[in-house]
């Protein structure tokens, strides 16, 4: 059974329900299997230790995930055109992961969601996908074969999938949105299926 790591940070659960979408296109592949974790979030000075488990949602990842995984899929709301500082912090402790290379060669995907139409999707894909090439991952994006990928009006872009949350209350996927999200993590899925098979 293929591993797929979906790893994330989500503040008010929009990239949350984006990676459980992803988690489903997954799962569509009859050899692969879904693992959903998150980071612990950052502040610029603990007052108090962080349980070592979240209230909900996912498990916080470990060092572990990342080496028993068979691909990665890594998502996080955008911050000025950037990922969140959490998953940054997190990328930024994984030195031993790529000093012993256990991510190369390993199919690798990114997603994201905004506030605004405007407000740095694909720069935010972009940022996640650099320490993924320093990894020496094979990088996965969504093509235009998609159909929503032309329809969209909008979250999904080329470089990943994307959700366009307008507000607090506007967490849900669109139909679009959801269509793009299954279809890179089935995508990543059914490549690490045939890179293990070589």
């Amino acid at each position: 059974m293929n591993e797929i790591l979906i790893l994330y940070y989500s503040r008010h659960s929009s990239t949350a329900r984006l990676a459980e979408h992803i988690a489903r296109g997954v799962n569509k592949q009859s050899d692969c299997h879904a693992r959903l974790r998150t980071v612990p979030p950052v502040a610029p000075e603990t007052k108090t230790t962080l349980s070592p488990v979240p209230d909900d949602g996912a498990p916080y990842v470990s060092l572990t995930d990342l080496i028993e995984c068979d691909g990665l899929i890594l998502g996080s709301p955008t911050r000025f055109g950037n990922m969140a500082a959490a998953l940054k912090y997190f990328l930024d402790g994984t030195s031993s992961d790529w000093m012993s290379g256990s991510l190369a060669g390993k199919p690798g995907a990114v997603f994201t969601s905004t506030s605004s139409m405007h407000g740095g999707q694909e720069s935010t894909l972009l940022s996640m996908a650099l320490p993924l090439l320093h990894h020496g991952m094979l990088l996965v994006g969504v093509p235009f074969t998609e159909q929503a990928l032309a329809r969209t009006n909008t979250g999904g872009t080329p470089y990943g999938a994307s959700h366009l949350a307008r507000n607090q209350n506007d967490s849900l996927p669109s139909e679009d949105e959801i269509e793009i999200a299954q279809a890179l993590g089935q995508r990543v899925a059914a490549i690490a299926e045939k890179l293990g098979r070589d």
